[in-house]
């Protein structure tokens, strides 16, 4: 068979021969591209889930967490409990909201400053965070978190608090994607996926770390922008006079149509649809946008969000790859990574020239 396969090859017509030179040359640029790594840019303004995201390709590709891995985690957690405390009881206290008299002690330990240095949850702060939980004050603030900043996974982890506090405690999964560490900088994330090798790289969300966005626009094929759906009625924690989607909705119009994206394919992550998902049941879209009409509709108020933006993308040449994500939610995040591992390796045919 390969004697008559080279024979055909030799003795054909040019037009053989050249279709023949052709496939060989699509093979090797076939070839070049999987051998190169794709390059994957996660942006987005603060607490809109990137760094989850990422997390979460650890998961999915590379075998998870450690223990050695997950035991960091414990401060980070630790911390974000005692933080999260501490924004509630300050709330309390600025929407006029009156602590039960038993627990009075227990809110002053959260007013104290010396609390901001506090690295572990001892028997004390255990105590004071359940009880505060249970305080009906407490629970009135927390249904107001949009007045003021709230991680959120506070819910989450005062609900844990039994478990959190165990002798043997060693964060889960879970934990760790609900855990929140300011990302400064830019981190990187390499992972292979059916022979294909991505590089994803995440870069810090608040305005203060935007401008070292700019070092990681070279080489991108793909682009993923989170939007956190449901921030629509929350500011910003470095400006509470601005809107955290009115934020994403002008970083979004730039990055889409900054001339370094033009042959990058750009992916729009609507995330945290959970918390999304909740809150449309009794927090109206036009508080956010006047124009919206759909009321508390969770279908028509996230289909309105993805109209947005990808209204503001001004090249008609280019397509805005939209996917209404849960990044906490792990199948949720394979399901999503696998179109867009499409759209990424079709985006870097097209460049090779193959497509």
């Amino acid at each position: 068979m390969g004697a008559a396969c080279s024979g055909g090859a030799e003795g054909g017509t040019e037009e053989e021969k050249d279709r023949s030179r052709k496939i060989e040359q699509q093979l090797k640029k076939d070839k070049k591209m999987l051998d190169h790594e794709i390059k994957l840019l996660l942006l987005g303004a603060g607490e809109s889930g990137k760094s989850t995201i990422a997390k979460q390709m650890k998961i999915i590709y590379l075998k998870g967490f450690q223990d050695a891995e997950r035991r960091p985690y414990k401060e980070i957690i630790f911390s974000n409990i005692i933080m999260s405390m501490r924004a509630l009881v300050l709330a309390v206290e600025r929407l006029g909201l009156e602590i039960a008299a038993e627990n009075k002690d227990r809110a002053r330990l959260f007013k104290s400053n010396t609390i901001l240095f506090e690295q572990n949850v001892t028997d004390e702060i255990a105590d004071a965070v359940k009880a505060l939980w249970r305080d009906p004050a407490g629970k009135d603030a927390y249904f107001n978190s949009s007045e003021f900043q709230l991680n959120d996974s506070a819910s989450y982890f005062f609900d844990a608090m039994d478990r959190i506090t165990g002798p043997d405690y060693l964060p889960t999964d879970q934990d760790i994607l609900r855990s929140r560490a300011r990302t400064t900088g830019i981190t990187e994330i390499t992972f292979g996926v059916q022979d294909v090798q991505f590089r994803m790289v995440d870069v810090g969300g608040q305005r203060s770390e935007r401008k070292k966005w700019i070092h990681c626009f070279q080489e991108v094929t793909g682009l993923i922008f989170c939007v956190a759906m449901s921030e629509y009625d929350l500011k910003l924690y470095e400006d509470e006079t601005v809107n955290r989607m009115h934020e994403s909705i002008m970083l979004f119009d730039e990055i889409c149509n900054c001339q370094w994206f033009n042959d990058t394919a750009v992916i729009l992550f609507l995330n945290k649809s959970d918390l999304f998902k909740d809150k449309i049941k009794t927090v109206d879209l036009n508080v956010c946008f006047p124009d919206y009409t759909g009321g508390c509709d969770y279908t028509k108020a996230a289909q309105y969000i993805s109209e947005k933006f990808a209204g503001l993308n001004r090249n008609p040449d280019k397509q805005i790859f939209a996917h209404i994500t849960c990044a906490t939610d792990t199948d949720n995040i394979r399901f999503v990574f696998n179109a867009v591992r499409e759209i990424v390796l079709r985006q870097s045919l097209m460049k090779s020239g193959v497509m």
